[in-house]
């Protein structure tokens, strides 16, 4: 039995499905959501800034929290900082989130994938040795996206479903005038609108994530399971919680929302 909890970790609400997948598999597990909104959004980032300020946030909730397990929840924060973050503090397991391109290329039957994500994400050579590793003989699309990650964070709980497969579709017809058939959402934020894609996406566009993966590979970490199933959701910053972070943990059934500097 090991009570201390997984520590999830992304700029803002996006790695919140997969905290649920997560608690979906192992329910008992006591579970920490951090929502770095002070340094958000991680996107337009360089390298090192992610890195160092990852670095500073990791440090504090092991000091705060002891952590058995960190999942970053984030995929520009892991193809920028993992490696980084792996070596500071080799004690802690550290699970990351990228892109599901090897999925994507293996059902690809135009050879033609597309990866929406953020800038970030698309350049960085840890993404494009993904591509070199699992879809060498595919063509791949990138598109950033920006703008979707700030309405999911911003205006996600207050819009429509009209609005959100607008927004959705938008995406998919760029991606299908480019011959696309295999899509990656790759950015955590982007999950909250998969049904909307998948709809705009019809028959002919699959469209994969990775976070049924990252909850499977951070299982199977674990060496000693919880038994409280509590789960806590913090903000960095020192603002007021607006009311949309209630009702962001309360879609994903977290009892507690809080700032950090607040936590014990």
């Amino acid at each position: 039995m090991d009570e201390r909890p997984v520590v999830f970790i992304d700029s803002g609400v996006g790695g919140l499905p997969y905290c649920g997948e997560f608690a979906r598999i192992l329910p008992m597990e006591s579970i920490v959501y951090v929502a770095d909104r002070e340094n958000f959004p991680y996107g337009p980032k360089s390298k090192k800034e992610l890195s160092d300020l990852l670095a500073v946030l990791v440090a504090r909730l092991v000091v705060r929290m002891d952590p058995k397990l960190v999942v970053i929840a984030c995929n520009t924060a892991s193809v920028s900082a993992l490696a980084d973050l792996r070596a500071a503090f080799p004690n802690i397991s550290i699970v990351g989130t990228v892109p599901a391109v090897k999925p994507a290329a293996l059902s690809s039957k135009t050879g033609r994938i597309g990866i929406l994500a953020t800038e970030r994400t698309i350049s960085d050579q840890y993404s494009r040795h993904l591509v070199e590793r699992f879809a060498p003989e595919c063509a791949v699309e990138g598109i950033a996206a920006p703008e979707l990650v700030e309405f999911v964070e911003n205006d996600f709980i207050a819009s429509s479903r009209a609005e959100r497969e607008s927004m959705a579709s938008n995406y998919i017809e760029r991606f299908r005038a480019l011959g696309v058939d295999s899509l990656v959402l790759g950015c955590t934020h982007f999950l909250y609108l998969a049904e909307e894609f998948a709809k705009a996406a019809g028959g002919d566009m699959k469209v994969f994530d990775s976070r049924a993966g990252v909850a499977e590979r951070a299982a199977s970490l674990l060496q000693a399971r919880g038994t409280t199933g509590e789960r806590v959701l913090y903000v960095t910053g020192t603002r007021p919680l607006e009311e949309s972070w209630h009702r962001f943990a309360g879609l994903f059934r977290i009892g507690s929302c809080l700032l950090l500097d607040d936590a014990r």
